[in-house]
């Protein structure tokens, strides 16, 4: 075998293991992605029950109901032209409220309830998370300057 061939052997195999590395990466990284969807769109769109799905909206009005225990509570989560029944069970952040801005992170079951993960509200009264005010205004719902209507 001259220099030359075996040279091009070399490079070829460390094409191949570069390309499986890559290709291994790549597929690690969609599986733990978690992708944003407003509540239309996880309506419109339902993902296979074992993606993770990031869900934000707006917590509705009445529907927050805590359980005896003190850890489950159920709510639901809009973007004010539709809404998901969302569970959860630990400890809500201290800002978690009724028409406050939320991005919880979880899966869709088979019922079509999302069971969350983790919660997440917002920080001060100006702040609402991005892709929650991108999902409004693809709704028509978003108002700059102004209170979100109820």
């Amino acid at each position: 075998m001259t220099r030359k061939r075996r040279r091009l052997y070399i490079v070829v195999m460390a094409m191949a293991v570069f390309g499986a590395a890559t290709a291994l990466v790549l597929a690690a990284l969609d599986e733990n992605l978690d992708h944003f969807r407003s509540p239309s769109q996880l309506i419109s769109e339902p993902p296979a029950p074992d993606r993770g799905i990031r869900l934000g909206g707006l917590v509705e009005e009445g529907s927050i109901e805590r359980s005896d225990d003190g850890l489950s509570v159920t709510f639901r989560v809009t973007d004010l032209s539709e809404s998901v029944s969302v569970s959860y069970v630990g400890i809500l952040p201290d800002l978690f409220r009724e028409g406050q801005g939320v991005v919880t992170t979880g899966s869709l079951r088979s019922d079509g309830t999302f069971a969350a993960r983790e919660v997440l509200a917002k920080h001060d009264e100006n702040y609402m998370p991005r892709e929650v005010v991108d999902a409004l205004k693809a709704s028509g719902q978003w108002r700059h300057g102004e209170e979100i209507p109820q």
